[in-house]
């Protein structure tokens, strides 16, 4: 095996010119594909840490039909009592888990005292909801940003404020129905202005829970969900599954699940465009695997082709059909490394030279994010395998010919 290996370097060593310019094709797809994998995946998680660390958490935990109705934000769907009781100790005990935020979501009508207008509102405590969502605070456009908000106060989403001409430091009133339709308002003083996270079409804000409780007239510990964020995103399948296992199994006296468990990407339509970057790099690496085929298979027929004098010389000593195919076979293979070590060295030193450039970009409203692409040992083995083994099969075909050659046609040939 040896001595073919040495025989399959030299012959590439003759063919300099072809054996650089098919090099240089592997090595430009190799780059390509490790970039782009690289600036893709930093992006991707980027944008999930906004959407996770910013409002949703990576897991969140209702009442059994609460997302399914979660567009009128139902009050008879909280979870209450022992069941509340009963989620917290699963929490505690999840070593996974960083933090978790009880809130109760509501819907009111919001009023500057000479208009009207609803408003969804999410209302938390405080210091569970910065550990839960630490990029939070990032989000208030004008006000105070330290301990989030107090009793009595309230974030007004970017688009109310603007259309209601309300300002930081006013006062604003809330009224909401409880669960048996009566009505119930309160004053609030502006604390901030909060950014919608989807865009300008947010109308989201936030109070405090014990404010929530008050203006909804509910007196025992009631929520409408847990959001959770774990230590490590990687842990997320993990947790949710022992979650999942844990909680949904649980039925009421009525033989019904009570609980339901979603990750971020049930909750958030960006897990779209997450999946459209996954396919993106799919169809990138299909596109380095066309690269490689044509181009070490067009080196393989033309190496057969121009050799076939030299095929039918050593066929015609005796070297067996196994040994020729073996030696075309290994001339691919060895492209197939030299392409990839090249690409991936470039690859490597590209995506040093990018995080020491601290390019930047814009999400959303958020501004000046550093764009810091890595790319994990596993996609760097992936990727290489992948070509080394295309480089191989490409070589298949123009090995068999020429293992398959006639010894006496071959050597009449000109």
């Amino acid at each position: 095996m040896l001595n073919i290996i040495k025989l399959a370097t030299r012959n590439l060593q003759r063919y300099q010119r072809r054996t650089i310019l098919t090099s240089m094709l592997i090595t430009l797809g190799v780059v390509a594909v490790l970039l782009f994998i690289s600036i893709s995946g930093s992006f991707k998680a980027m944008m999930i840490g906004q959407i996770t660390d910013s409002m949703l958490g990576h897991l969140q935990i209702h009442k059994k039909g609460y997302l399914a109705s979660i567009d009128s934000l139902p009050l008879n769907r909280n979870i209450t009592g022992k069941q509340l009781k009963k989620i917290e100790q699963i929490l505690a005990e999840e070593k996974a888990i960083e933090a978790y935020s009880m809130r109760i979501k509501l819907g009111a009508m919001f009023s500057n005292f000479t208009e009207t207008t609803n408003i969804r509102l999410n209302s938390v405590l405080p210091d569970q909801e910065l550990s839960t969502a630490p990029l939070l605070a990032a989000r208030i456009i004008d006000g105070k940003k330290e301990g989030l908000l107090k009793k009595g106060e309230i974030l007004v989403p970017e688009l109310i404020a603007k259309g209601m001409k309300v300002k930081v430091g006013d006062s604003i009133v809330l009224v909401a129905n409880n669960k048996d339709g009566s009505v119930n308002g309160q004053t609030f003083m502006v604390r901030g202005i909060l950014e919608g996270i989807s865009g300008p079409g947010g109308r989201d804000g936030m109070i405090h829970l014990e404010d929530a409780k008050a203006l909804l007239r509910i007196n025992n510990a009631e929520v409408s969900e847990f959001a959770i964020r774990l230590k490590n995103i990687e842990q997320l399948p993990a947790v949710f599954a022992r979650l999942k296992a844990e909680l949904e199994p649980m039925k009421n006296k009525a033989g019904k699940p009570v609980f339901e468990v979603h990750t971020w990407e049930k909750l958030s339509p960006f897990f779209n465009i997450a999946k459209m970057i996954d396919l993106m790099t799919l169809f990138i690496k299909i596109m380095l695997v066309a690269i490689v085929l044509v181009s070490i298979m067009n080196v393989m027929v033309m190496a057969v082709y121009e050799r076939i004098n030299e095929i039918g010389t050593i066929a015609a000593i005796g070297t067996s059909p196994g040994k020729i195919m073996s030696l075309f076979i290994t001339e691919g293979f060895l492209l197939g490394v030299l392409g990839t070590a090249i690409g991936t060295v470039v690859s490597l030193v590209a995506i040093m030279v990018m995080n020491g450039s601290q390019i930047s970009f814009d999400f959303g409203r958020q501004t000046g994010l550093l764009l810091s692409p890595t790319i994990g040992t596993g996609d760097v083995v992936t990727v290489v395998f992948i070509v080394i083994i295309i480089a191989v099969i490409a070589s298949l075909q123009p090995a068999y010919k020429a293992a398959r050659m006639d010894p006496n046609t071959a050597l009449r040939h000109v």
